[in-house]
């Protein structure tokens, strides 16, 4: 008697349309609404002698660009095999979005509404009949094998499925089909895993790069070989320019127009750090045997960040100027009242690893920002526990004397509570200009106190009841988990706010601040100087460019001067003794810096320049 998962399977394929094939088949996804793409494909098509029988699209025929009706009125009349996408689902349905799983509020779900409304406008009734009628799965015989083809994978229609997500999740989807493999889509960026549970191929899409810095669109062949297939990931050249102009003649969002020409995708909003590392890495072709002939060679293991100047992978490492100190840190001292499980800087009662800093010291460092930096607009004192140092309170009042925002980051408990009144008195004088940061990891006691010890969540509680109304500009800290759905952290945030009465917005990200865990979390990939070239002409900053900190460690004579917050003992972010030595460049060659910094999004500072 077959378990329930295998019966499933064997009832679903029953269902499911069937491709047997011969010769050698060509996949493709993603036309996006891309005419030139599409007239180049099926004219490749017709150069490699493969008829439309043997071609097979995995959905979201309809997206970005300009024509959805020609594009759709072109895969129609050739016959090729076509699996329903989100787009299809969506606009089948007669829906108001894409529905492509984009985080609300993201890049991309808000430039999606410009271009959904476009290609709703611009396809007709029969269109849509046609999409709401396609299969969400087609089965593929070829050499003996069975091959499941699906728009993003068997579970979800629009799951983002890429390279790295990791192999049990691959395996689990791929056996829930039944089937030796999945051939899907949707995430936009072609790859093939070999694993133990069977094939996972992705074609990548013909409309839009693949973020490789370069305007060609990708599709493959997959072949026939005795008993296994051999896949080949090729690029499409096309006329780019034309279809980028198509979209301008639209009026459709100039972001993904110019995605046409650079190569590089808008933003990275669904992109895992393993593929934004690749950002603007240019893609070669690939040929790949399944099953594998041999095992392959597995070369030693090389470290990551481990090279002073390259990655593992011969890449320089990038490497970044100072372009304005807007944010001063001040590190008042490791001592805190409690210790934290998984504190990067190992705070508690008794480290005193980073000695209190002194407010003459402090002084010394704000004359020589008055002098060298006139852009700079913040100071931070963060910890420890900031407020354990006694000239911290004076130190903050002198800052907001000389004019600058003031940003603290504490736990909001006794220490802080003790100082109450005074924090009260300078909100009172310099309003919003202070600014308090309070570290709350979870809305729930068991889950903050876990991390932080008992009773610390209603001690926090009643440090921001303290600091309400005061004038004073304060927000949460909250670590955020991997794999945990923002959305579903920030309402978690949102009831405790309304429950505590306290007047913050859960999913305003300057009150409610999720920083990347650090701890006993495996390596995130380099930062190659070619990736992060990408990533900064989309926006993308890190603290290094615009902060420094000022840390005193345990018997050193004076205070040094350090990258950012998160490198207080590293010699390699070591940066000298005064603001002048500190201006040089910094390497981002430290997990850290991956992590929170370039893949994470994340700074500690307000600053916005």
């Amino acid at each position: 008697m077959p378990d329930g998962t295998t019966r499933l399977a064997a009832e679903m394929a029953a269902s499911v349309p069937l491709a047997i094939a011969d010769g050698p088949v060509l996949v493709f996804g993603g036309c996006y609404s891309n005419l030139q793409a599409t007239e180049a494909l099926l004219a490749e098509a017709d150069r490699r002698g493969i008829p439309p029988e043997r071609m097979i699209c995995t959905g979201d025929v309809v997206a970005y660009g300009a024509d959805p009706g020609p594009v759709v009125a072109l895969i129609r009349a050739a016959g090729i095999a076509t699996v329903m996408g989100n787009c299809e689902e969506q606009l089948g349905a007669g829906a108001e979005d894409c529905g492509c799983g984009f985080a609300p509020g993201s890049s991309c779900d808000r430039l999606s509404a410009a271009w959904f409304a476009h290609a709703s406008a611009h396809i007709d009734d029969a269109a849509r009949r046609w999409m709401a009628n396609l299969p969400r799965r087609i089965d593929l015989i070829l050499a003996g094998r069975r091959l499941a083809v699906v728009h993003g994978a068997p579970s979800r229609i629009n799951r983002f499925v890429f390279a790295s997500t990791p192999e049990a999740d691959l395996a689990a989807e791929i056996i829930a089909t039944g089937t030796d493999g999945v051939i899907g889509g949707h995430c936009g960026l072609p790859f093939t895993r070999i694993l133990a549970a069977g094939l996972w191929h992705n074609a990548g899409v013909i409309g839009l790069p693949a973020n490789d810095g370069t305007p060609r669109g990708w599709f493959s062949l997959l072949l026939p070989d005795g008993d296994g297939v051999k896949i080949r990931l090729l690029p499409l050249t096309y006329d780019h320019r034309a279809a980028a102009a198509a979209m301008r003649r639209a009026k459709l969002p100039e972001d993904y127009a110019e995605t046409l020409e650079s190569g590089i995708w808008p933003n990275f909003d669904i992109l895992p750090p393993a593929e934004q590392a690749m950002s603007g890495s240019r893609l070669a072709p690939e040929m790949a045997r399944w099953p594998a002939e041999e095992a392959p060679v597995v070369a030693a293991p090389t470290m990551p960040f481990a090279d002073a100047t390259r990655t593992m992978h011969g890449e320089a490492h990038a490497k970044l100027a100072l372009t304005a100190l807007e944010t001063l840190w001040f590190n008042t001292g490791t001592r805190c009242n409690i210790a934290c499980e998984g504190c990067y800087i190992e705070s508690s009662p008794r480290n005193d690893r980073l000695t209190f800093l002194s407010r003459a010291d402090c002084e010394r460092f704000l004359d020589q920002a008055a002098t060298l930096h006139p852009e700079l607009v913040e100071i931070g004192f963060t910890g420890g526990e900031p407020f354990l140092n006694r000239e911290v309170p004076a130190m903050i009042a002198r800052v907001l004397e000389r004019g600058y925002r003031a940003l603290v980051l504490t736990n909001a408990m006794r220490p802080m509570q003790r100082h109450a009144a005074t924090l009260r008195a300078l909100a009172a004088r310099f309003g919003s200009r202070l600014a308090i940061r309070v570290s709350l990891d979870h809305a729930t006691a068991i889950g903050h106190d876990r991390l932080r010890g008992e009773g610390s969540f209603a001690s926090t509680l009643a440090g921001l009841r303290a600091l309400a109304g005061s004038g004073a500009l304060v927000s949460i800290a909250a670590r955020f988990p991997p794999n945990e759905a923002e959305e579903t952290w920030r309402r978690a945030f949102a009831t405790l706010f309304q429950a505590e009465r306290l007047a913050m917005d859960a999913f305003d990200p300057a009150a409610l601040v999720l920083f990347p865990e650090l701890a006993d979390q495996p390596d995130p990939p380099e930062v190659s100087a070619t990736c992060w070239e990408t990533l900064a002409k989309r926006g993308r900053r890190v603290m290094c460019q615009s902060s420094r900190m000022v840390v005193h460690r345990q018997g050193e004579a004076s205070p040094r001067i350090v990258a950012c917050t998160l490198q207080p003992y590293a010699p390699e972010f070591d940066l000298g003794a005064d603001l002048a030595a500190a201006a040089r460049s910094v390497t981002l060659n430290h997990p850290y810096c991956a992590r929170f910094c370039v893949f994470g999004a994340a700074s500690c500072t307000t600053a916005k320049g």
